[in-house]
This record gives C-alpha cells, sequence and structure tokens, in this order.
C-alpha cells in the first residue's frame, strides 16, 4: 500500500485546511497523522482506528483538528480548524496494519507500517 498526502497550503492564522491522504490499497488498521516542523522531531497529531469511533489527538490539537476516514475509498481525512502559526509543519500520514486499536500504540510512530510523503501546512500571522 502507499499512501499520497495532499491539501497542504499557506494559509492565515484563524483559517481552515483539511488535509487528504489516499491509500493505493486497503487500509485495514489504525491511521493516524505526524508532523514535523523545522528544527524539530516528528509528533504525533491524531488517528483512528478502523471501526467504530476510537480516536486519539495530540493536547495541542484537541478541539480544533478532526480526523475522519473514508474505508470504502481508502482515504484518511484531517480537518484543521482555527490554525496557528505553531501548526506549521510538514504533515505525515500513516497506517499501522496491525489488528486492533490501542491508544498507547496510536500515539507511537514505531506503530506505524507505512508512511506517505508529507504535505507541507504554513500558518502566517
Amino acid at each position: 500500500v502507499q499512501l499520497q498526502a495532499s491539501g497542504g497550503g499557506l494559509v492565515q492564522a484563524g483559517a481552515s485546511l483539511r488535509l487528504s491522504c489516499a491509500a493505493s490499497g486497503s487500509t485495514y488498521g489504525t491511521m493516524g497523522w505526524f508532523r514535523q516542523a523545522p528544527g524539530k522531531e516528528r509528533e504525533f497529531v491524531a488517528a483512528k482506528s478502523w471501526i467504530g469511533t476510537s480516536t486519539a489527538y495530540a493536547d495541542s490539537v484537541k478541539g480544533r483538528f478532526t480526523i475522519s476516514r473514508d474505508n470504502g475509498q481508502n482515504t484518511l481525512y484531517l480537518q484543521m480548524n482555527s490554525l496557528k502559526q505553531e501548526d506549521t509543519a510538514v504533515y505525515y500520514c500513516a497506517l499501522d496494519h496491525s489488528t486492533g486499536w490501542s491508544l498507547a500504540r496510536a500515539q507511537k510512530q514505531q506503530s506505524y507500517n507505512t508512511w506517505g510523503q508529507g504535505t507541507q501546512v504554513t500558518v502566517s500571522s
């Protein structure tokens, strides 16, 4: 399976963006979004289980970002509202092919087997 992230861009603070991550095949498993800002390590943003409503968010994006997925279309989304300058980063989508949902596992980069190429989000003041 290959993942292709898109939807990034340059926006002003307070604006919204929706990122998409299209998969070339089945996305069975947990899917997540991570981001990496310049000079910083890649960090967890959000994750969602294959079925059901299990989700996880980083504290920094809770209440502003919403993760969703369309399993029929093999696509993951990240709706980002009230964007802040500190949200500026390259955003990566990822897939953990293992079965089941684990909150602890979903937040760890090492859990994910497949990664997309990243899409740049830049938030200006």
